[in-house]
């Protein structure tokens, strides 16, 4: 009888304790329940709060912005002078700086071995003119075949090809100056060995004053830039401005830079301030105009040199979010290029506390 009243007590107690652990589950199950409820409640009120905002009417208008670069003087007949044959340097007529006029002579080269390459060149020439005369007057005769009259031919004409070459080398063995300007650079010395074709020196036609300022600018730019564009150019040095033309656009870009380069023609002649090398600045107006949107940099999200974000609304009630387009950048606005087209309205204050399909309000 004791062990049945054991037996019942035991599992009477196994029955409570289930009963218990169910009733815990059930607690944690509702509490968990009622958190989840009020949460999406609390979110649900959240969600349906209007954002104030301020707006500002889209309207797309023609954009004409100037392109600012910045590079160096040069002009249009800048040469790097050579021999035509390689030698010892025998005399250097000039210095770095010096004025130079058409047809002077800048530098000599040694003539000795030269000249004896042209007296070698000439008794082959002569004694081939020589043979070609007696076989001539033998063949004449039918005496001397027609392959021998052939053969003095071709070598005659071989030894005069070859004494013309050797007088031509002779002129080229001293470097004149191909016109009115000056050197800018000198890169050899005298007594120095120098091979054919390497640079003695650098000049310029700058006494002509055909000044040009050669600029590099990007991609964007450079498809905007058109030969005949009008620019101002200034420098540092004397701080005038001079009215130019763009003269040539490169069509591939720049090795050492990247950039597209653009070459810049000045009008009037400058002061003689200005020096190959030398510095500028330019700002270049492009005639080809573009289509966009000025919006103001509060409004713009996200951006780069490229691309942004912006908050946009088409029926006061909400904001939508929207990728654009960044043309330009100027002192005061953003230029947009592409993205908002068919909005409305542009969203330029209270942007931060926006989601897209976020419900707004329109402050005045």
């Amino acid at each position: 009888m004791q062990l049945i009243l054991s037996t019942k007590i035991s599992q009477i107690n196994n029955a409570m304790k289930n009963t218990a652990a169910l009733l815990l589950l059930l607690s944690v199950w509702f509490l968990q329940a009622c958190t989840s409820s009020e949460g999406k409640n609390s979110r649900r009120i959240v969600n349906s709060e209007k954002i104030p905002v301020r707006i500002m009417k889209l309207q797309k208008t023609k954009l004409i912005n100037a392109v600012n670069a910045s590079g160096q003087f040069t002009t249009d007949d800048e040469t790097f002078l050579s021999f035509k044959t390689g030698g010892i340097i025998d005399k250097i007529h000039v210095r770095e700086g010096d004025p130079v006029r058409k047809g002077q002579v800048l530098a000599t080269l040694h003539l000795t071995e030269i000249n004896a390459l042209v007296s070698q060149s000439k008794l082959v020439f002569e004694k081939a003119k020589r043979d070609f005369e007696r076989v001539s007057n033998l063949y004449k005769d039918s005496v001397a075949t027609l392959e021998q009259f052939q053969n003095v031919t071709t070598a005659l004409d071989v030894a005069t090809q070859q004494y013309e070459a050797a007088r031509f080398n002779k002129s080229y063995s001293e470097i004149r100056a191909l016109s009115d300007g000056y050197v800018l650079r000198k890169f050899a010395n005298p007594g120095q060995m120098i091979e054919s074709g390497s640079p003695v020196f650098q000049t310029n036609g700058a006494k002509d004053k055909k000044w040009k300022l050669r600029v590099g600018v990007s991609d964007r730019d450079w498809s905007r830039i058109e030969i005949g564009d009008e620019a101002v150019v200034t420098t540092d040095a004397d701080r005038e401005q001079y009215k130019a033309v763009v003269s040539k656009k490169s069509e591939g870009t720049d090795i050492n830079t990247g950039t597209f380069v653009i070459e810049v023609s000045l009008n009037d002649a400058p002061s003689t301030s200005i020096a190959s090398g030398m510095f500028g600045k330019v700002i270049i107006t492009p005639t080809a105009t573009a289509e966009g949107w000025a919006i103001p940099y509060d409004a713009l999200l996200d951006g780069d040199l490229q691309k942004g974000y912006v908050f946009i609304t088409n029926d006061s009630q909400k904001a939508t979010r929207a990728q654009v387009t960044i043309g330009a950048v100027d002192k005061e606005n953003v230029i947009i290029t592409k993205g908002l087209e068919g909005a409305d309205a542009l969203i330029i204050s209270g942007s931060a506390y926006l989601r897209d399909e976020s419900p707004i309000t329109i402050l005045e």
